[in-house]
């Protein structure tokens, strides 16, 4: 798959990598899904962080990365009848962990680009995914990247996930939505 960027969080240097020996770094694998009709894509709105995301997480063991987008569209989501599942593109990002088992997490991104039934079914959400308020929903693209790129630019309260999806989105718009406005 296609890797967009390697991306490093403040506090994590490439540097810090290569030392290995002295830090400890895991490594995590997600799946996440790119589900478009016209110039609207369907996303999770996350009340906490006030911010929008592609659905999809970590890809448990046992599954393969195609396997785990379909949980986790269904879960996150409710999305029925996923089909035409075909890979987009990778983004690879480390920043610092935040358990007793490492120092730094490696969290690659598979991103694939999907269809689904035009009606959603129940979501089946994690208990942290419920506290922090997280709710699917269809949404302009144009409009979630002018809204995560406010909450970017002034907002204290935003989740270490925003750039990656913000990022996402725009290569989306530029790649995948032809004639738009982008």
């Amino acid at each position: 798959m296609r890797l967009l960027k390697t991306a490093f969080h403040p506090d994590v240097s490439p540097d810090d990598i290569s030392l290995a020996s002295e830090l400890t770094v895991i490594e995590r694998h997600a799946a996440r899904g790119i589900v478009i009709k016209d110039e609207d894509i369907l996303l999770l709105y996350t009340q906490r962080y006030h911010d929008y995301s592609l659905p999809g997480g970590g890809i448990d063991e046992g599954e393969d990365e195609v396997t785990g987008l379909i949980r986790e569209l269904q879960e996150e989501t409710g999305a029925q009848g996923i089909r035409n599942v075909k890979a987009f593109a990778r983004y690879d990002e480390y920043r610092p962990w935040y358990k007793s088992d490492a120092d730094i997490i490696h969290m690659i991104s598979h991103c694939y680009v999907c269809d689904i039934d035009d009606a959603l079914g129940e979501t089946s959400f994690e208990s942290h995914e419920v506290s922090n308020g997280m709710t699917p929903i269809w949404m302009n693209i144009h409009v979630a990247i002018a809204h995560n790129e406010e909450v970017i630019a002034n907002s204290d309260k935003k989740g270490l996930s925003i750039e990656r999806e913000t990022f996402l989105l725009k290569v989306i718009v530029a790649e995948l939505l032809k004639g738009s406005r982008g």
